[in-house]
């Protein structure tokens, strides 16, 4: 069986809490795209994880976790984040733990070129993470990066590192007017924080052919959510990889497969990090009340979000992206604390109304139209059974799945792994 698990929206849905919850029945769980731009808050029984760079499957001992060649991989936050999960006791070694030779290493001078543009654009940024995740894409489609593999040939990388440094100092140190890097400093950044990962470094394609050829169930974790896809999402302002689902097998080295089932993870509300249009954004002490109730702060940055009630134009055209199967929606009982609950039915675009999500300068201009539904006003966290919520809340969830046209197969109560309605 290979499922994907992704998001519907704009990224932060709970994808690493749905991941570690159904990590059980997979054995190997595979991050697909993107770097350290993003975060996954994990809440178990073994504790509170922040997860940047690995898949979320590692929090459990019998899960292989890859990180596929689509991915762009900063080798110091990776070894920081291993050497902090290991200090909270998890595991982690060549044998739960596979790192795609083909996959890109984010390098110092990435980051660097983030924060400069980012400077450089002011009021205009499109509200990267500087964490270089624009730089290193580019820079690969230049075919002008290191990947995980050259860590296991440090003599090939002593050769070319002059050549790339020359070229990279040309937009650094004679466009930005910034201090010139060198090569000997990469080097040996590259020296201190890849050697850890020698022994992980492998060929995944091959690896992961002959685990499913023999039966093994897959799991495949997106970053970010399908509104910040490069070629779908709210562009530009969107994340630089491709976050759907139909990447999946592509980005996680098997393009030859094809994938049974597609989990849609979607918020009971709205959320949003960085810049960019979001036409359901609640700027009212409502907004205020709902992001406090549902910690809406960045998993890697602690950037405040940008919150609203559910958008059902943007989660019906997310789903359709995806391709999703089923919907996992969570955070239900953050709305515990609603007289009424606010839902974006459609826009308004050009004057008129509208259930299509559109794109460019439409969706930039567009306005919600927002309906209430009736709040309950209890604490949910307990229930186990969809018949156990209280009917507004079950009426809520049915509206959500009539309107998007998805089934809802997972709702969620509340942070731990247990605290999960299976309908």
């Amino acid at each position: 069986m290979l499922t994907a698990i992704v998001g519907i929206n704009w990224g932060d849905e709970g994808k690493g809490r749905m991941v570690d919850l159904l990590s059980e029945q997979y054995d190997i769980v595979i991050r697909y795209q993107g770097g350290n731009n993003a975060g996954h808050t994990v809440i178990n029984n073994r504790g509170k994880f922040i997860l940047n760079l690995m898949p979320s499957g590692i929090l459990r001992e019998s899960t292989v976790n890859v990180l596929g060649p689509g991915m762009v991989i900063d080798i110091e936050h990776l070894y920081n984040e291993v050497n902090t999960l290991r200090s909270q006791g998890i595991k982690i070694g060549p044998e739960n733990l596979k790192i795609s030779d083909r996959a890109t290493i984010c390098m110092p001078y990435h980051k660097l070129l983030d924060i400069l543009e980012e400077d450089r654009l002011g009021d205009a940024k499109f509200g990267s993470t500087r964490r270089g995740i624009a730089p290193v894409y580019a820079d690969k489609y230049y075919k002008k990066t290191f990947r995980m593999g050259d860590l296991l040939h440090m003599d090939s990388v002593k050769e070319k590192m002059p050549a790339i440094i020359e070229w990279k100092n040309l937009t650094i140190a004679n466009g930005y007017k910034h201090e010139a890097i060198k090569a000997d400093d990469m080097i040996a950044w590259m020296e201190k924080f890849g050697s850890d990962f020698k022994d992980c470094i492998c060929d995944t394609t091959d690896y992961l052919y002959d685990m499913i050829d023999n039966g093994k169930k897959v799991m495949f974790e997106a970053q970010l959510g399908a509104l910040r896809d490069i070629d779908y999402g709210i562009y530009p302002y969107t994340s630089s990889s491709s976050t759907i689902a139909g990447y999946a097998p592509v980005g996680a080295g098997i393009p030859g497969k094809k994938l049974d089932t597609v989990v849609g993870i979607m918020k009971a509300y709205s959320s949003c990090v960085g810049e960019g249009p979001f036409t359901c954004e609640l700027f009212d002490k409502m907004g205020d009340d709902l992001r406090e109730a549902g910690g809406e702060y960045g998993a890697a940055t602690g950037r405040p979000r940008r919150v609203g009630g559910f958008d059902i134009v943007a989660s019906r055209y997310g789903i359709r992206m995806q391709g999703a199967t089923e919907i996992a929606l969570t955070k239900l009982d953050v709305l515990s604390f609603m007289d009424k609950i606010p839902v974006c039915t459609k826009y308004i675009v050009d004057g008129k109304e509208t259930d299509r999500f559109p794109s460019g300068d439409a969706l930039k201009n567009a306005k919600p139209v927002y309906e209430f539904m009736p709040g309950w006003k209890e604490d949910i966290s307990k229930c186990r059974k969809f018949e156990d919520l209280p009917k507004a809340a079950q009426d809520y969830v049915n509206y959500i799945e009539k309107e998007t046209g998805c089934y809802i197969k997972y709702v969620s109560v509340g942070a731990e792994r247990d605290a999960i309605i299976v309908k």
